[in-house]
């Protein structure tokens, strides 16, 4: 469900299908564009060529790793969905600000976690932002006596 708060930012109110966060989400569009286009076919280029191919592989590494990542999702996406039906576990809520999951909590079964997704997304309209629990900064280290 997607709602906007009083100050105007967007936020998605949603269940979380599979059991983990995909870790690498979004990881492809970061990838940088450092083959040149004008690579000739001499010596030198080829050498260039080769040292660009080099510096890029940790980057094709992430690209095989999203993928297979992505891949696995897909395999165990029906099993997962199957199993969470038929012996009715619980749902994991998220609220994301924008794209970025902000909170998140159990909800229990499928109406259960239907109704929390809209008493969540009610409080975000009225500006009862929740707590962020994901991904927090940790707290800061009260300074002791020295």
């Amino acid at each position: 469900m997607k709602v906007t708060d009083p100050g105007g930012q967007t936020w998605r109110v949603t269940r979380r299908w599979v059991p983990w966060r995909r870790r690498l989400k979004g990881a492809l569009g970061n990838m940088p564009d450092i083959f040149p286009s004008g690579l000739g076919d001499d010596p030198v280029s080829l050498i260039i060529g080769a040292v660009l191919l080099v510096l890029a592989l940790p980057f094709f590494l992430l690209a095989l790793v999203a993928g297979l990542e992505l891949l696995l999702l897909l395999l165990v996406f029906p099993f997962a969905l199957l199993v969470r039906v038929a012996l009715g576990q619980h749902w994991t809520i998220e609220a994301r600000r924008g794209f970025r999951i902000h909170w998140q909590d159990e909800a229990g079964d499928w109406q259960a976690s239907g109704s929390r997704i809209h008493d969540v997304a009610a409080a975000i309209e009225r500006g009862e932002i929740p707590p962020q629990n994901v991904d927090a900064p940790p707290p800061a280290a009260e300074p002791g006596p020295d």
